[in-house]
Parts: structure tokens; C-alpha cells; sequence
């Protein structure tokens, strides 16, 4: 079945960094787009960023424009989220998805900036 497992998370201070990595496995990732949504506390899930199959594609939520960056790794089955210059704003639980006949969720991975 598809399992998608996100790591990374943590408490980082405003301006800086992490890393956050979606490990897929049950389906033929190479074949999917992958997403980074994220869900602050008392609002929606919204989307972060999408990657096309071969990666060649990326799309960003103009929140995130310019400080976030998201790539794969087909060979590993792995998807990533680099964010620099974080701000307190980017708060939240961050999920790993994709869609096939419904939508695919890991557990997610909290991120917490604050000084």
C-alpha cells in the first residue's frame, strides 16, 4: 500500500533552516507529482509546493516563493522541501502528498519557528 513518511521537523529560530525529506513507498514514485502541503494551527491545509514526475516542473505558493525549495530523488523514492529564511509564519504541520485514484498523506512532520 502507499506509505508516505515525512521527516525533518523541529524548532528553528526566524532566518533559519530546515530540511524536510518524504520517504514514498507502494507505489512507482518516478511516475507521480509529489506535493508539500502545510496546516497551521486554526486554518486550512494549504498547498506549499509541487514537483512534476521527472522534476522538471516546480510550483510554489507565493508565500514561499524564493525561500523554499522542492526536489526529488526518483532513484531513492524521495521527495524534499528545503526552506531558508524561515519566518514564524511557516509554523505548522507539513505533509508529504499524492494523488492517484484519492489523495495520498503521510503523517506529517512539525515545524515550529520561533525565537
Amino acid at each position: 500500500q502507499v506509505q508516505l513518511v515525512e521527516s525533518g521537523g523541529g524548532l528553528v529560530q526566524p532566518g533559519g533552516s530546515l530540511r524536510l525529506s518524504c520517504a514514498a513507498s507502494g507505489f512507482t514514485f518516478s511516475t507521480y507529482v509529489m506535493r508539500w502541503y502545510r496546516q497551521a494551527p486554526g486554518k486550512e491545509r494549504e498547498l506549499v509546493a509541487h514537483i512534476s514526475s521527472a522534476g522538471y516542473i516546480r510550483n510554489y505558493a507565493d508565500s514561499v516563493k524564493g525561500r523554499f525549495a522542492i526536489s526529488r530523488d526518483n532513484a531513492k523514492n524521495t521527495v524534499f522541501l528545503e526552506m531558508n529564511t524561515l519566518k514564524p509564519e511557516d509554523t505548522g504541520i507539513y505533509y508529504c502528498n499524492t494523488r492517484g485514484s484519492v489523495d495520498f498523506w503521510g503523517q506529517g512532520t512539525q515545524v515550529v519557528v520561533s525565537s
